[in-house]
């Protein structure tokens, strides 16, 4: 699904110079180059402060945590997602409130967010799935109007552009935080696991620095609960170089995509991925629906011809066992279910050649006739 090994090396020598950089100063945690990553970011992105954390999932609940909300409240969410966005809500004693999603984007329903709205409502978290935008428009209206935090997951997203009021902002940057994950295999990936999450609130920013390293702002002087969650200057140093060329990275995947599309466009059995006309799909993952055919039975093929193929997700949120203290109603989530059966995704990365895509093509048409 990806081939991290031949997008190292063709930046071996930056990479391992930086590498050898943070082994010779012996500054392993909170190093310098750690700063540099974090200044780098946030100037790429356009907001005034990134703090980079050790995974996304962190990100994800060290933001829940700096705004402070009270077990009970709730916090709305995808349903069609990885589990990370709904597992850190649930650690922390909110309740997540599931929506169902658009059928064509993948993304969050804005009006079942409104539907779902309670007085006890204090949070939404738009995932930007697959490379794709929320419709953050409507959803910063909605958050307006119920006086709402905002979360952005931007751990599939970063370095996609949105147009908000008629101006080009990064996704993550556009509500009350934004949040990433650096694992190997996203677009701005590391050699383990990293995150960050930004924001433009100054406040909030050093409150999440700070619960990031077991709430202190001074040593030893711990002024909130906190974590231990910091990214090593290791992967700083990593993810400072490949930030570079992360705008190549997702154009690639972007030229890839269009590949894909243009070759199964014409398959009845098949529905390409949408783009929302308002971001850059940067295909952090190309998922198609298959109709009418045995997905199953294509993906076993596939295999059979050394080509990977995933279900990104099989089992929606709604139906995970561990959440089922919540109650969820099945009849609330159709599409989530239809989309549970019918979506795969194939191979996509910064490496994808037109000879590799031209094998996947062939056998994914041969197999559905």
């Amino acid at each position: 699904m990806v081939d991290l090994l031949s997008q190292y090396k063709k930046i071996k020598d930056e990479i391992d110079k930086e590498i050898f950089s943070v082994i010779e100063s012996a500054k392993f945690i909170k190093g310098p180059v750690v700063a540099e990553f974090q200044n780098n970011l946030a100037t790429y992105l356009g907001t005034k402060h990134v703090i980079a954390c050790g995974n996304g999932t962190d990100a994800l609940q060290i933001a829940l945590m700096a705004l402070e909300l009270k077990p009970g409240d709730e916090v709305i969410t995808s349903d069609f997602t990885f589990i990370a966005t709904v597992e850190v809500i649930a650690l922390l004693g909110l309740k997540p409130v599931l929506v169902d999603v658009y059928p064509d984007t993948f993304t969050l329903d804005t009006e079942k967010v409104k539907a779902a709205i309670t007085p006890k409502t204090k949070a939404i978290i738009p995932v930007h799935l697959f490379g794709q935008a929320v419709d953050m428009d409507e959803i910063m209206q909605i958050a307006k109007k119920h006086k709402l935090y905002v979360i952005e997951d931007t751990a599939q997203a970063i370095g996609a552009d949105y147009l908000m009021n008629g101006k080009s902002q990064k996704l993550g940057t556009i509500g009350t935080i934004g949040c990433t994950s650096f694992f190997p295999s996203k677009n701005l990936g590391t050699f383990g696991d990293g995150g960050a999450l930004f924001t433009n609130d100054d406040i909030l920013a050093a409150k999440i620095s700070s619960i990031t390293n077991h709430g202190m702002k001074v040593r030893y002087y711990h002024d909130y609960v906190g974590v231990n969650s910091r990214l090593d200057s290791l992967h700083a140093a990593i993810l400072k170089v490949k930030l570079k060329y992360l705008d190549n990275y997702n154009q690639a995947r972007q030229k890839a995509a269009e590949y894909y599309d243009k070759a199964f466009k014409n398959c009845k059995k098949l529905e390409v991925p949408l783009r929302n006309k308002k971001s850059t799909h940067i295909f952090h993952q190309y998922t198609l629906k298959i109709k009418n055919a045995d997905r199953a039975g294509l993906i076993e093929y596939l295999k059979s011809k050394n080509i990977p193929a995933m279900i990104y997700y099989p089992v929606p949120l709604h139906r995970q066992k561990a959440y089922n203290q919540y109650n969820f109603k099945e009849s609330d989530f159709p599409v989530t279910d239809m989309l549970s059966e019918k979506v795969f995704s194939l191979p996509m990365h910064t490496e994808l050649t037109k000879e590799q895509q031209d094998y996947i093509i062939e056998h994914v048409l041969k197999y559905l006739g």
